[in-house]
């Protein structure tokens, strides 16, 4: 893991027919951001396309939110987000 990435949040679950991850945040994080998601069988990095906030769209979110975040590929509870 690159020293320059700063733990954002931790995946508290994952809708696997949908892949949409809901992550409850540690820092902002905003659309455009380069993200990366690992654990210990995860690794994926990927941009933020699009996120929301109780099922409304949203250019960012802030500390203490939880966001859904449509996903590249399938993640596990508890995998950490990067950025």
């Amino acid at each position: 893991m690159m020293e320059s990435k700063r733990e954002v949040g931790r995946v508290a679950h994952f809708f696997p027919k949908i892949s949409v991850a809901i992550i409850e945040l540690k820092a902002p994080i905003a659309v455009g951001d380069k993200i990366t998601i690992a654990g210990a069988t995860t690794r994926l990095e990927q941009v933020v396309q699009s996120m929301e906030v109780e099922h409304k769209a949203v250019k960012s979110a802030r500390s203490g939110q939880s966001i859904g975040l449509k996903v590249v590929g399938k993640v596990r509870e508890s995998d950490v987000v990067y950025k």
